[in-house]
């Protein structure tokens, strides 16, 4: 089973390069073929074949021989990686097909809000159906009632995040972006694990700005995307959540 989970997560993981590339400039993810954007040649399936066509083109188009972007091969890797730890995780169940859905949602969300600040509603909206009905399917109409009931709140906290920040700061401390990611996290997640990725989230983009800062690699008024942050809370909140809050609670009645 985990070759196949490794298989398919490369295949998947080739698909999101697709997503990463062509959702921000607002292209279909389905046609036209995967083409060099560089010289526009089409890609040939030999020429698509997961991290090693890369390894056998030297890192560059068969046709003009423009460098192919590190990436495509480690997006493809990370998404393999993913779908391993899933399986390893959850076993052979829909619980670790929702693990793989929401990893793969993330690491697009990841790559396009670092390139471009922006984290596309064609992610967020669909990921938000697909968190509740995972949630139906595996735990009952209840549970999705609660999901939903997170994932509204987790939006509504990034929001009033952004009012105070906008009142107080005169800019907003996070984008709407942010608040349909925290929703489709709430959604996937439900409580408590969804507050748990937004905390973990605050928590590794604080870390992460005050070293960008204190490294001078960014300035105090230069934008810092947030989605990365809150992708990478999500991911250790799905696999390692639960413990938390038991290690959490732990100390707390101590």
């Amino acid at each position: 089973m985990t070759g196949v989970a490794l298989g398919l997560g490369l295949i998947v993981g080739s698909f999101a390069n697709v997503c990463i590339y062509r959702l921000p400039r607002q292209e279909s993810v389905v046609w036209p073929r995967s083409h060099c954007p560089h010289c526009s040649a089409q890609i040939e399936w030999y020429d698509n074949i997961p991290l090693l066509s890369f390894v056998l083109l030297g890192g560059r188009c068969r046709r003009c021989a423009a460098p192919i972007s590190w990436r495509y091969p480690v997006v493809e890797a990370l998404t393999a990686a993913l779908f391993v730890q899933s399986l390893a995780t959850f076993g052979p169940s829909l619980r670790a097909v929702q693990s793989m859905v929401l990893g793969t949602l993330l690491i697009i969300v990841f790559f396009v809000d670092l390139d471009h600040f922006i984290i596309p509603n064609r992610v967020t909206y669909p990921g938000i159906v697909a968190g509740l009905l995972f949630t139906v399917a595996l735990s009952g109409w209840r549970a999705a009632a609660g999901a939903a009931a997170t994932a509204a709140g987790l939006g509504g906290v990034v929001v009033l995040i952004n009012v105070v920040s906008a009142r107080l700061l005169g800019e907003e401390g996070m984008g709407m972006g942010d608040a349909k990611l925290a929703a489709m996290i709430g959604a996937f997640l439900g409580w408590p694990n969804g507050a748990v990725a937004i905390l973990l989230g605050v928590f590794l983009g604080g870390a992460v700005g005050v070293c960008l800062l204190a490294l001078r690699l960014k300035g105090r008024r230069e934008h810092i995307p947030f989605g990365p942050a809150l992708a990478a809370g999500a991911l250790g909140a799905l696999w390692w959540g639960p413990g938390l809050v038991h290690w959490y609670l732990g100390r707390v009645m101590l």
